[in-house]
């Protein structure tokens, strides 16, 4: 393709990614060195589009990047007032008692927050430090340089027809050279797949472990909105289904975020997770909270679930994964977006250093002893044993045995059960559907219920038609030929967007992929029994466009 030359700019950091943990990681640099070139490539329509979290905030790492936001205006305004756990039956509730809980769990001094208004925020402070940011700018390749080492990526390559070759309008993109790349992609990112895959970074790791979390925002009748109110449940519906649970957060203007994560290592391949999360709101808390209310918006994403023991290899020459692309999540806390801004200015902090050594290139290896024995580290370490517990014991001695090794790692600095292996990745914890039966799910009401492309309409999500399909199959036959009759193909239930579905064509199955309505979750790349679907970068500012989220 030598008539499609692609022109290259340098700077000295390349950042994928305008998460907390990329906006982090370009403020920290701008912060010990205002003559550094830092760009920051969004593959979201604007800053904040592709970001979806709960979310209670712990300001930890705010504090420490930047400790004067509330004077900034950093759009923390909500703190959390009320703290509560149930444990759900079908028809009632138990309140279990915050005193037994240790300190960690406790989210007072956190704040209710849209992480997406986060991020925008965080973009602005990172521009008038002169940082570049670019959205709608998907990064669709790793470039490397002579001694194997990332040196770049490819940005901003448009207008490819369905079977790939270049299209009237094709756009090749620009090649953006950077000193380091980091890598802030989120979750199953598809650089960050590469890079770990290529440097081998997750051998002699547990595997990475994963939940899918699906949230709605409400309007709900203000006799009812408690602001300041965090509500956290687990039990009902999902029962011994799989493992995962719900969070209920008043924010302000009478909002509720109403949320719902199932743990992606359920063997049954019949459990279908958004009709769970559907199901849950009928409950008769959930259901008199919403009743007279208004869903506004809807949308899904991966969550990382493995932890301290999960955690890849985190920098390779030339390279680094921050936050997600990690895995530090703290899943008990259901928090992980204080952990991504210390990635964040941990990571900017060694490659500072490196720079100014004229060791540009090499492992940032600071970084890497930082996250691991810093904060993060710290907050991690405390919690490991509790999903794998979880996985292997079931939701009762999680919460009893779980809860013991939390308050032995706070009091005491030590786990009596070591580390607790995580076993099988989720793909293949799946189980072939003739050991398991169906699961009858009730129809959607239109009320608190609603049918997945009903919701997706409230993702705002929207690709391109002409361009590749962007979820790729290994063996396009392997659907129908495998995952139907031995799984009862359940990409047609993990996606929480109606993806894929299984349709009669000439009286035989095929098995059909509705790429325009994916909202990036990534569960499909995750959950596939046959590891048959990858998912990879569409053009620049596809996908959803979350407001609120």
């Amino acid at each position: 393709m030598a008539e499609f030359e692609r022109e290259a700019m340098e700077y000295d950091v390349v950042i994928v990614g305008a998460g907390p943990a990329g906006l982090s990681a370009a403020i920290r640099l701008k912060q010990l060195d205002a003559d550094l070139d830092v760009v920051v490539l969004e593959k979201g329509s604007e800053v904040g589009a592709h970001i979806l979290s709960g979310a209670v905030l712990d300001p930890c790492g705010l504090d420490a990047l930047i400790p004067d936001w509330k004077e900034k205006g950093a759009p923390l305004t909500v703190p959390v007032k009320d703290d509560n756990f149930y444990m759900l039956g079908e028809a009632g509730q138990i309140r279990i008692p915050n005193f037994p809980m240790p300190p960690l769990m406790n989210n007072h001094g956190n704040y209710i927050v849209s992480m997406g208004n986060v991020c925008r925020w965080m973009a602005e402070q990172a521009e008038e430090m002169g940082v570049e940011i670019f959205p709608g700018m998907a990064c669709s390749e790793l470039i490397f340089g002579d001694n194997g080492e990332v040196k770049g990526v490819v940005a901003g390559e448009f207008g490819k027809n369905a079977d790939g070759t270049p299209g009237s309008s094709y756009e090749p993109g620009m090649e953006l050279h950077g000193k380091y790349v980091f890598l802030g992609e989120g979750v199953r990112g598809s650089l960050s797949k590469e890079v770990i895959a290529k440097y081998d970074l997750q051998a002699g790791k547990e595997p990475q472990k994963f939940g899918l979390g699906m949230k709605e925002i409400w309007e709900i009748d203000p006799a009812k909105h408690k602001e300041g109110s965090v509500t956290h449940t687990m039990g009902w519906p999902l029962g011994g289904n799989a493992g995962g649970g719900s969070f209920i957060y008043h924010l302000d203007n009478n909002q509720v975020y109403i949320g719902f994560v199932v743990h992606l290592n359920y063997r049954n391949p019949n459990v279908f997770p958004y009709m769970e999360f559907q199901r849950f709101k009928h409950h008769p808390m959930v259901a008199e909270l919403l009743e007279g209310g208004k869903r506004v918006a809807y949308g899904a994403r991966a969550i990382t679930e493995g932890g301290y023991q999960s955690m890849p290899k985190m920098v390779a020459p030339g390279v680094a994964l921050l936050g997600c692309s990690v895995g530090m999540v703290n899943v008990p806390r259901i928090k992980g977006n204080h952990n991504a801004m210390f990635s964040g200015k941990a990571a900017a902090e060694a490659a500072f250093a490196a720079i100014k050594a004229d060791r540009s290139g090499d492992e940032l290896t600071a970084y890497e002893t930082e996250v691991r024995d810093g904060a993060i580290g710290d907050d991690l370490k405390k919690v490991r044993n509790v999903k794998p517990m979880w996985s292997k014991w079931g939701l009762m001695a999680s919460l009893m045995l779980g809860g013991l090794d939390m308050w032995t790692n706070t009091l005491l600095g030590f786990s009596f059960f070591g580390t607790v292996k995580h076993g099988k990745n989720d793909a293949m914890a799946t189980e072939e559907a003739s050991k398991h039966k169906m699961i009858d799910y009730p129809k959607p009401d239109g009320k608190l219920s609603f049918d997945r492309l009903t919701n997706v309409s409230f993702a705002m999500t929207n690709h391109e038609e002409s361009q590749p399909c962007h979820l790729q199959l290994a063996d396009p036959k392997l659907p129908v030929s495998v995952n139907l009759p031995k799984y009862n193909e359940p990409a047609q239930r993990y996606c929480p967007a109606g993806v894929y579905e299984i349709v009669e064509k000439d009286g035989s199955p095929e098995f059909v992929v509705n790429f325009q309505n994916c909202v990036h979750c990534k569960t499909c790349d995750i959950k596939d029994p046959s590891q048959n679907i990858t998912w990879v970068t569409p053009q620049g500012g596809d996908g959803p466009n979350y407001p609120n989220m």
